[in-house]
């Protein structure tokens, strides 16, 4: 390979990354800085798709958070929304009617009276309690992290996007340089039959 090729190889010239740690591809503006004959050629095709099926892996990873986090958002932006609300009631309120879920398809009636405590699911069959004002500090907390999580993972999929168009449009550029290369060779070596035949056709003497 090239001596570009072989520093990034050897870790000589460690590559730039986002905020994240995603490394950025590299922009091929000089097909000849990557590929020094028509020998490396395949090997280097196959060193840039490997990185676009780097990307791509790390693409879905991204995709299953950010669905997770949709799923998880809502659920922490309503359960602050109950301990905000119980918050505002005094020691004279009345208790409320209401219902809560036990699993997808049972709900049981209930009567809370007012509190100053509250249970929260913590996860992994987890639940604590907190005071009122504790709990409300952690749920904001914890939306807060969800969003710009969410932020985050949004930002790396739009940077990843980036980077496989940039590798693709490498591969093109270092199959079209094949290509021209190949015509090259194929001209030259075509030239220099001609010379030989006209050359063995010219009489002696």
């Amino acid at each position: 390979m090239s001596t570009k090729g072989k520093e990034t190889a050897a870790g000589q010239d460690p590559a730039p990354t986002n905020l994240r740690g995603i490394p950025f591809a590299p922009f091929v503006d000089k097909v000849e800085d990557y590929v020094s004959s028509r020998n490396e050629v395949e090997a280097t095709l196959r060193s840039f798709q490997e990185m676009i099926s780097k990307y791509q892996f790390m693409e879905l990873n991204l995709q299953r958070r950010i669905a997770g986090l949709n799923d998880k958002m809502p659920d922490i932006q309503k359960t602050l929304e109950t301990v905000r609300f119980l918050k505002t009631r005094t020691d004279d309120s009345d208790p409320i009617e209401t219902t809560f879920e036990l699993n997808d398809t049972l709900f049981a009636k209930a009567s809370i009276p007012p509190t100053d405590e509250v249970y929260l699911w913590l996860g992994a069959n987890v639940m604590l309690s907190y005071p009122i004002d504790e709990a409300e500090t952690l749920l904001t907390s914890k939306l807060s992290a969800a969003k710009q999580s969410h932020a985050n993972c949004e930002e790396d999929l739009d940077f990843l996007r980036e980077q496989i168009t940039t590798m693709e449009v490498a591969i093109a550029r270092v199959y079209n340089w094949d290509v021209v290369q190949k015509r090259k060779e194929k001209a030259d070596d075509d030239s220099k039959e001609k010379e030989t035949k006209a050359g063995g056709d010219q009489p002696d003497g």
